[in-house]
């Protein structure tokens, strides 16, 4: 009795979560969260330890926290936008740590490929740029401009609520009152999830 209670109890609650994730993706205005580690950049400050270990600040490098909307045109084209948050920090020390932290804005459009695939492009606007340090690390505090920069990557969306990304950026940050800049270009491996 207990099997055939499983055997018709499980096709039910599958054929319910299908429907449920078809009723997500046919949603065309999702909201979202996204987090994502990026890699590249130009040196912008190395922190040295007593144990003779040191860790580089890169002006591309760190993690990245978004929150955002995505809104599905047609089946062909969607839209997203995005507020986050993107650092890059040493490890704490007894004596000091420094981080570089800036504040991304990002418009994104999409070609979907298919239901599982879709490539995009847009722009970057970042600000509030700045490379911070406290304790031995404090001389490294600068501010750098606002930038804009360009974005390219492909998703792959797995199921109606995750997505998998991979990214390239270009963009480049100016000290600000200098004329020094550093190449901010980095590639970025994400993860989004739809709501």
């Amino acid at each position: 009795m207990k099997k055939i209670l499983l055997a018709v109890a499980l096709p039910v609650v599958m054929i319910s979560c299908a429907q449920a994730q078809e009723k997500v993706a046919a949603q065309p205005v999702r909201f979202l969260l996204g987090t994502g580690l990026t890699f590249g950049g130009d040196k912008l400050a190395t922190a040295y330890y007593t144990n003779n270990t040191s860790a580089t600040i890169n002006a591309g490098s760190g993690l990245q926290l978004w929150g955002g909307v995505d809104y599905r045109i047609n089946p062909q084209f969607s839209l997203q936008g995005t507020v986050g948050y993107h650092t890059h920090f040493t490890p704490e020390a007894s004596n000091g740590d420094a981080s570089f932290s800036r504040i991304p804005v990002e418009l994104l459009a999409y070609y979907h490929l298919n239901e599982n695939w879709r490539l995009g492009g847009g722009v970057r606007f970042v600000s509030s740029a700045k490379l911070n340090g406290k304790g031995a690390a404090s001389g490294l505090n600068q501010k750098f401009d606002d930038v804009t920069g360009a974005i390219l990557e492909a998703e792959y969306l797995y199921g109606a609520n995750l997505g998998f990304k991979v990214r390239f950026v270009k963009e480049e940050y100016k000290a600000t009152g200098f004329n020094t800049k550093f190449s901010g270009d980095h590639l970025g491996l994400m993860m989004n999830y739809y709501f």
